[in-house]
């Protein structure tokens, strides 16, 4: 079995900020991962990358909020994507967006 998209979108929230999201269902794991699932999701403000969300090979889950980096607890592709929007929520409520 070949790795098969689920999801390819780009959002506009607003005229300086979009979401760019990418999910696959993989065959096996990526290494430092316990599930059948690769992701990239981001939010770019202004030309930059402010929040991301992705699974690299080898790193595992994992989050990055400007640059800090931290593990993420991937349960399900649902609840990631509601833990993706939350930060940004919160991002933009932090930093005068609304």
């Amino acid at each position: 079995m070949r790795a098969v998209l689920l999801i390819r979108r780009r959002v506009v929230l607003a005229p300086d900020a979009f979401v760019d999201m990418a999910v696959w269902r993989v065959p096996q794991p990526v290494p430092s991962s316990a599930h059948d699932f690769k992701y990239r999701l981001a939010y770019i403000v202004a030309g930059t990358c402010v929040l991301r969300y992705d699974n690299e090979r080898h790193k595992g889950d994992h989050r990055h909020a400007g640059t800090v980096e931290a593990p993420y607890a991937f349960s399900t592709p649902d609840q990631l994507m509601a833990d993706f929007y939350a930060d940004i929520v919160r991002w933009n409520d932090e930093n005068g967006r609304s």
